[in-house]
């Protein structure tokens, strides 16, 4: 009986797959809210559940769901770039740039280490410390909540998320066309003149660009959506041109039109979008990559990689947020909610890690195998749990002090 149900599910009709997809997508968010998970994580087990390592609903080689995953991909890029607040950067300026670069170098020296010490090659160690290096401020709601915004040492950590996610893209950018093409002085020196090309025309050129087509064409929301995603693929595209991944394009293109569409509804209309279909299913597809007892026992016999990549995540973000504090004179407090906050690595992480490991070289292999990807998932679940309860806890005491200081 349960093996002719199995089967049934992996013959449903596209309409019954759209359907519980949908589902998927709807209860999801709602249950990880009231077990206080980030809804990344029910979307990945809910991709293991139902793809072709658990009851095979989705199939292993789904066209349409590998379309909305990178669409979903590159959404979720281009919204980590409009996200970033330009006015506090530039408001925080030289002490985000401070802490920006240790939350940077001191993770990514860490983690590049361990990956040596683990058996990877230099290249493949570089990646895996820029994986380590930046992070995302999945517990900014709660620092809005406590009223913090405008604490200092907070808008220095919220600055500093330009500089780690620029940087670590950046790295990502040189290693691949390395890895997947062979090193070469001479390429490596055009890699760089692109880079160097590539990223200002990208900020000032489609910032114009995109400024004067949606004062021309964007006269309605729809317009404006569409426009958003044209600037999107025009950027993915010409980073492909040059050899450089999309998501470095579409990371690029949401810092260029950060301004003009911050307070636009269309904003909120492809927010919309990606975050009720695009997003929810690249997160569900990487699902479908996770065989279950595999992953298990790859933890276990990789169990001394994992605890040093993780546990050298928390140690050196914490020795960075209070080397900072101490150059800043920020409170005890201050210091550890600087930690907390720049501990979580989770969309930004995980979509620079698979696109690592899909690179593939002349041989077959990726930048990083599969080892490593299932440590970068260990690390995501645990930092996006771990971060928000210290943000709830040290943000607490530092708007209870300032309450306190009120009522004195």
């Amino acid at each position: 009986m349960i093996a002719q149900s199995l089967e049934s599910l992996t013959h449903m009709s596209i309409l019954a797959r759209f359907a519980l997809a949908m589902a998927i997508i709807l209860l999801v968010p709602i249950v990880c809210r009231k077990i206080r998970l980030p809804s990344v994580v029910g979307f990945l087990l809910a991709g293991i559940v139902f793809g072709p390592n658990g009851l095979r609903v989705a199939q292993e080689h789904a066209p349409v769901a590998h379309f909305l995953s990178e669409v979903g991909k590159l959404l979720l890029m281009f919204f980590a770039g409009m996200e970033i607040d330009l006015d506090r950067f530039r408001q925080t300026g030289s002490r985000s740039v401070v802490f920006g670069s240790l939350t940077f170098a001191i993770p990514f020296v860490a983690g590049g280490a361990v990956a040596l010490l683990s058996g990877y090659g230099m290249l493949s160690s570089l990646l895996v410390g820029s994986l380590l290096a930046s992070h995302t401020l999945i517990g900014f709601p709660i620092v809005m909540a406590k009223k913090l915004v405008d604490d200092e040492a907070i808008a220095v950590t919220a600055g500093a998320t330009m500089f780690t996610d620029i940087a670590g893209l950046l790295v990502l950018a040189v290693c691949i066309p390395i890895h997947t093409a062979g090193f070469s002085l001479n390429t490596f020196l055009l890699q760089l003149l692109g880079l160097a090309v590539y990223v200002p025309a990208v900020l000032i050129g489609l910032t114009t660009f995109g400024q004067w087509l949606l004062r021309r064409w964007g006269s309605s929301k729809a317009s404006q959506v569409a426009l958003m995603f044209v600037i999107i693929a025009l950027a993915g595209f010409g980073a492909e041109i040059i050899r450089l991944e999309a998501i470095v394009g579409a990371f690029l293109a949401g810092l260029a039109v950060n301004k003009a569409v911050r307070h636009s509804p269309a904003k909120e209309e492809i927010e919309f979008m990606g975050d009720t279909l695009f997003v929810p299913m690249f997160f569900i597809t990487i699902g479908f990559l996770i065989d279950v007892p595999v992953f298990c026992r790859t933890i276990m016999s990789h169990i001394w990689m994992v605890a040093g990549i993780v546990g050298g995540l928390i140690a050196a973000k914490l020795i960075a947020a209070l080397a900072t504090r101490r150059i800043f004179g920020y409170s005890r407090d201050e210091g550890f909610a600087m930690w907390s906050l720049s501990l979580p690595q989770v969309a930004a992480t995980l979509a620079a890690a698979i696109v690592a490991f899909q690179a593939k070289n002349a041989a077959g292999a990726g930048l990083i195998d599969e080892p490593m990807v299932n440590t970068v998932i260990v690390m995501m679940l645990i930092t996006s749990v771990l971060g928000p309860v210290l943000t709830e806890r040290y943000c607490g005491r530092i708007a209870g002090q300032n309450g306190d200081r009120v009522c004195s």
